[in-house]
């Protein structure tokens, strides 16, 4: 597993990635801020307020692009001068070259979530916002995270699957909005996208009842397993063409 992390590092280092991993939250957190800035006078919750705008567009619409974006792009690199025929070859198991991109993906959108609450909080301090930071957020960070680590594993399954690096993107476009709909239908806990959402307090910063809570956990560490065993399996059962 460790070769296979190092190996994973390795293809990303000449890579943009990183420039896209800071563009989105940026772009993001302009758009929540001009938006708070021109409606100050209907928003009057100060770090709050500001939160409900700014991570509504990250944690809903940017936030799952940047992750079918970090997923397309490290499946690229297998579709690509046949490497798929390499890594089906070396002497690592199928399971440690899924969890490796899984874990490598991860760490990738953890560094955007660490980005964009600095630039939260940065933000508000140039507002003038009354009220110390709200630490809350850092613990609705951490949740949205989490509920990537879901995401994660469906797009990945989905990038080595399929060849084109468009293609998944589309799809969890798509899926953002059927998340938006599961949520405003009360049904956000079954469904990987809404779960961001919930996780982030995209739309809503109340607190989640304790059954809540665990039901948020619990259903997110089943998608994680399931999402990441289908694409194990096929991996290990079907043949992926490389170009």
């Amino acid at each position: 597993m460790k070769r296979s992390i190092s190996a994973e590092w390795l293809k990303l280092r000449h890579s943009r990635i990183g420039l896209i991993i800071a563009v989105l939250p940026i772009l993001s957190l302009l758009i929540g801020c001009a938006n708070y800035y021109f409606n100050q006078d209907a928003l009057q919750n100060g770090w709050y307020s500001l939160w409900t705008q700014v991570a509504l567009f990250y944690g809903v619409f940017f936030l799952p692009i940047l992750i079918s974006i970090c997923c397309s792009y490290i499946g690229r690199l297998e579709h690509l001068n046949r490497n798929w025929n390499m890594v089906m070859t070396s002497p690592v198991s199928i399971a440690s070259v899924f969890l490796a991109k899984w874990m490598v993906v991860g760490v990738l959108i953890l560094f955007a979530q660490v980005l964009f609450i600095g630039l939260y909080w940065l933000a508000g301090t140039l507002f003038s916002l009354p009220g110390p930071f709200p630490v809350e957020t850092i613990g609705w960070m951490i949740r949205g995270w989490y509920a990537c680590m879901s995401i994660v594993a469906l797009q990945l399954g989905l990038s080595l699957r399929i060849r084109s690096f468009a293609t998944p993107i589309g799809i969890s476009l798509s899926a953002v909005f059927i998340g938006l709909g599961m949520y405003v239908a009360k049904l956000g806990l079954f469904f990987p996208y809404s779960l961001l959402n919930i996780g982030m307090s995209v739309m809503s910063q109340d607190k989640l009842t304790d059954m809540q809570n665990i039901l948020f956990w619990m259903i997110n560490l089943a998608f994680i397993i399931i999402f990441a065993s289908m694409s194990i399996r096929r991996l290990k059962n079907k043949d992926i063409v490389s170009s």
